[in-house]
Parts: structure tokens; sequence; C-alpha cells
């Protein structure tokens, strides 16, 4: 399996281990912002690795979409645990760096039965239809998607729960969190910096950017691909790039005021691209609705956005409202039971509704 972009980003990642400080800067009262992630002492390798191993789990996944195409249930499990000897890595993964371990513990089971479950749909010899899974192709003969007997693309759904359940948790939920972050920042690693830089470097390693975005935003890989997606209606780039770079810049300078102000920052809009993207894809299964292949496929993304939005402890919105939400979408609040044959245009555009409610771009919802 060949991959496009992902072996160029990691090794371009982990190129910078070490980096000093930009000569251009910004002046924050008390200490110097640079403009890209160039601090000194950095290393983000075990992050980059695991969302190599992401991007290689979805290019596999995806080579379902060709009809005749079965995927290996053992090795879906493989991938996910990095059991080396079966996942058939294409990068080479430290034994240490594991995908499922990384995940939010309690849905760690769920990834492992939605894994089995697409092993199961990829197994059908039939164009897929309600209650029979199986490849479906769009209107217009361009597209092709695997789909299981309820019309999910499972594919999609695994991969954009995982960014939240895995990347956004891990950033948001562990990396920022003060078990992580309050922790020593007087004793310098060579190559890593203080714990507490450390902590904040793993955090940005998860957003998958390289370190002179937004001015650059070639091989931007999951969330920094859909940032990058939404920065035309939210202005997103800047806001968390610059967030980042303002925390990094606050512990090294030891103001955790400014550090805390910065975190709040990258928290807010991070969760907000994720709102925003979930839109977008109501949109695009509203713009697609006589198409059950693409609205499939847009549809099943938007489940992975919303579920995602429970990853993180300063999340704006009740694991009650992202269920109501997910029952509005897929007809059920279990990623596990999502159906798309029988969704309603009325129910999309009252979840379309209810997010941008919530997250105030009301506005904007149209725009997405």
């Amino acid at each position: 399996m060949k991959l496009q972009f992902s072996l160029l980003f990691i090794a371009g990642l982990l190129a910078f281990t070490s980096c000093k400080k930009d000569e251009d800067s910004i002046e924050e009262p008390g200490f110097t912002i640079p403009t890209t992630y160039n601090f000194e002492n950095v290393d983000y390798g075990g992050q980059t690795q695991r969302i190599g191993m992401l991007t290689e789990l979805k290019a596999y996944m995806k080579s379902a979409n060709n009809s005749g195409t079965a995927l290996d249930a053992n090795k879906l499990a493989a991938m996910y645990t990095n059991d080396s000897a079966n996942a058939g890595w294409s990068g080479t993964y430290d034994d240490s760096k594991v995908m499922r371990s990384k995940t939010f513990e309690g849905v760690q089971v769920t990834f492992d039965a939605l894994l089995d479950d697409l092993a199961t749909a990829s197994q059908s010899a039939v164009a897929g239809f309600d209650g029979t899974a199986g490849v479906v192709t769009s209107n217009d003969g361009a597209k092709n998607y695997l789909l299981n007997a309820k019309g999910v693309e499972l594919g999609q759904v695994i991969e954009k729960s995982l960014m939240g359940a895995l990347l956004y948790y891990q950033s948001s939920g562990v990396y920022f969190e003060p078990g992580k972050i309050d922790t020593d920042n007087e004793t310098v690693i060579a190559g890593k910096g203080t714990s507490m830089e450390h902590a904040f470097d793993e955090a940005f390693g998860y957003f998958g950017v390289p370190v002179d975005f937004p001015l650059n935003t070639d091989n931007v890989v999951f969330w920094g691909n859909y940032c990058n997606g939404r920065n035309d209606v939210l202005g997103s780039n800047k806001k968390i790039m610059d967030g980042f770079l303002k925390g990094r810049a606050a512990i090294s300078a030891k103001d955790i005021v400014a550090r805390d102000e910065a975190i709040e920052t990258v928290r807010d809009e991070w969760e907000l691209v994720i709102a925003g993207t979930a839109i977008h894809y109501i949109n695009s299964g509203l713009a697609n609705f006589d198409d059950i292949a693409k609205r499939a496929h847009g549809l099943s993304e938007a489940i992975g956005f919303i579920y995602s939005l429970q990853f993180s402890p300063t999340k704006s919105v009740t694991n009650a409202q992202i269920e109501e939400l997910l029952i509005l979408v897929g007809g059920s609040a279990s990623i596990l039971d999502s159906e798309l044959y029988n969704v309603t245009e009325t129910n999309l555009n009252a979840a379309k509704d209810k997010l941008a409610d919530w997250f105030n771009v009301i506005d904007k919802k149209d725009e997405f």
C-alpha cells in the first residue's frame, strides 16, 4: 500500500524535534511569541507516529470502496492495536505507539466493534441496498462507497470518530488537563524541554499541521485539514495556531495565566471547527439527498464529527445534546446502530439548526 502524503508529512514533523526560535516574532507582555512553532527542545514524534497509523488505517478502510475488495478483520484490529506482525504497515512505528490505548477508554470497545462490522460489510459480493451491505455508486457514476446494510459508510464513521476519541481527546482531554500540563517546568531534558513544555508540544502534535501553519498548508492532515477547510467561514487557522504559539511561549516564560488563556482559545476554536465541519457535512447530505451514495458519504462523516464533540472536558454541549444530534442524523444515539436509508430532510435541518444555534453560527449555517 502506497501512502501519498503521510510518510513525507511524518518525516517532516520528526525533523523538527529540536528547533531554534524564529527571528520573526511578536511581543506579548513579558515574553516573545514566534510566528512559527520553532521552539527549543521540541519533540512530538509519538503523536506523528499515531497520525501515520491512522493515515494507513484510513487508506486500508477506503480500499473497500472498490467492489470485490474484502477487508481482513484481523488486519484492522492489528492496525488499531499496533500488532506490527499482522498490521502490514508501510511506515515504521515504535511498538509502544498504539492507537487503541490512547483512544478514550470508555469507547475503545466501540471501535473494536465498528472495525469488525466494517470487515463484515466488505465481504458482500453484491451492490448495496436497503437491508444489504455492499458498494453503492453515485447517480453520476463517479463515486463508489461501501455501505453497510443500514446505509452507513463505516469507514468514514470510524475515521472521523477516531479523530475525536483519539487525536482531539488526547490534546484537549489529556495534555491540556492538570495531570499533564501542571507538571515540572524547571528541569529541561535535551530534545524534549521541561515536562510542561513537552506536554504542550504533544498536544500540538495531534493537531496535524506543519510548524509554519497557516502560512504553509501543504500536507495538513486530519484536524489540520478540516480546520483549513473551515477557515474561510471561521478564520480558524490563525486563531488556533496563535493559541498554540502563545501557549508554548508562555510556558517557557513561566506565565501560567497566559498559558491557560491560550489553552482556552485552542479548545474553543477547535471545538468550533468540529461543529462547523459537522454542519458542512449535513449540508452535503441535504444537497445530495436524492443520491444515496453521496448522501450516505456526507452524513457518515457528519455522524463522526458530531460524535467527536464529546471528547473535551470543556465542551459547550452536553452528552445528551450530542445524542440528540446523532438521533436526528443517524436514527440512534449509538454510532454502532446508525441508519441512513430512512433519514429525513426535516431531521437533518433540525440537527443543522441546533448545531448552529448552540455554537452561535446561525448566520453562517449555509456557508459551511
